[in-house]
């Protein structure tokens, strides 16, 4: 079993960011252990089966959830975890 450990930061209210992605990678890969816990300031930071693959503090951005799901099934399949990509951010500009 793989497992996903997330640990947010509550004072931003991330974790409706950790439930989501808690719940797409339930419904793609419901053997998935995904632990969504409370942490350091600013953090959404991404472990499967101990490894970093993805982090908020370092990045500024939040994952993709579908190179989540990737690294989860290479993880399931006994193949290395990579660095996820990241959700594109949304730049706004008042005209």
């Amino acid at each position: 079993m793989v497992k996903v450990d997330v640990e947010y930061c509550p004072k931003c209210n991330f974790e409706w960011q950790c439930k989501m992605l808690q719940n797409f990678l339930h419904q793609q890969q419901p053997d998935a252990e995904v632990v969504c816990s409370k942490g350091r300031q600013g953090s959404f930071e991404v472990k499967i089966d101990d490894t970093l693959v993805h982090s908020k503090l370092q990045s500024f951005a939040f994952p993709d959830h579908d190179s989540v799901l990737e690294n989860v099934r290479r993880a399931d399949k006994g193949q290395p975890v990579e660095k996820v990509k990241e959700q594109p951010i949304d730049n706004c500009a008042l005209m």
